[in-house]
């Protein structure tokens, strides 16, 4: 997967042109993050996102289709990668007291969403970062690190450094995940940096919830003395929420939060 993914970034431009696009909409793409603004930053960033049914079945249809394999590895990655972090929920629940299904169905049952992110080496990082300050939108996250160092996470007010471990993924917590369980897990707010040496590409598995199905606490985590903590919202409502108020780990809290 990794290697398929290098290769795909170093196609000529013009193999990759038909592949882009700023809708925002379009499940599948080539993306910039430099088409994204918050004040006057832009981001170091170009991603691919793809669209995987569960099965993959025909959604691999409109991946490109260049280099030649990455349509069978991405397929051949993308369904074993959803089991790991199905497993990770059932063993969640578990250890929360909530039956080991519950997160099957609905509440998993969208698109499971591959970016592919790229970040070319940068010659200024001190002045842009690849990815701002953010929480997943979604319920859990698996990331297949790249081996150059970039990925950090704040913890009591501070950035830290995530060390690369080969042949293994960093589990991200999504905020749906944070308003599904009442606050017993939390999401966590992670950012990309830049690199002036060297290129890092990295993948990222989100699991998905259906789009018109509501997302609120477990009734199993709500009771006396322990009230609900987050609105009930669609992932819909969710998505246009998180858009607008930014994906800053406060702003989609105190947005969501009762």
């Amino acid at each position: 997967m990794e290697a398929v993914c290098a290769e795909f970034f170093r196609l000529p431009a013009e193999e990759k042109a038909a592949f882009y696009s700023e809708d925002t909409d379009k499940p599948n793409r080539l993306f910039s993050s430099t088409t994204y603004e918050l004040g006057d930053e832009k981001y170091w960033r170009d991603c691919l996102r793809l669209a995987c049914g569960s099965p993959v079945g025909d959604t691999k249809n409109n991946w490109p289709d260049k280099p030649k394999k990455l349509r069978e590895v991405v397929e051949k990655f993308v369904e074993p990668t959803r089991g790991v972090g199905m497993e990770l929920l059932r063993l969640l629940c578990e250890g929360m007291g909530l039956r080991p299904d519950y997160f099957e169905g609905d509440l998993t049952g969208g698109d499971v969403i591959i970016n592919v992110n790229h970040y070319p080496p940068c010659p200024a990082p001190g002045l842009t970062l690849g990815l701002p300050p953010h929480c997943d939108r979604n319920l859990i996250t698996l990331l297949l690190q790249s081996t150059v160092p970039g990925l950090q996470v704040s913890y009591k007010g501070d950035w830290i450094n995530v060390e690369s471990v080969p042949n293994a993924f960093v589990v991200n917590f999504g905020h749906l995940l944070e308003i599904a369980t009442n606050g017993v897990l939390k999401s966590i707010e992670h950012r990309a940096m830049t690199n002036a040496a060297l290129a890092r590409t990295s993948v990222a598995t989100f699991i998905m919830p259906a789009a018109d199905i509501p997302i609120g606490p477990a009734e199993e985590l709500v009771g006396e003395g322990n009230p609900p903590r987050y609105r009930t919202v669609t992932f819909d409502e969710f998505m246009r929420v998180y858009k607008t108020v930014g994906a800053r780990r406060e702003s989609v809290e105190k947005a969501f939060k009762l």
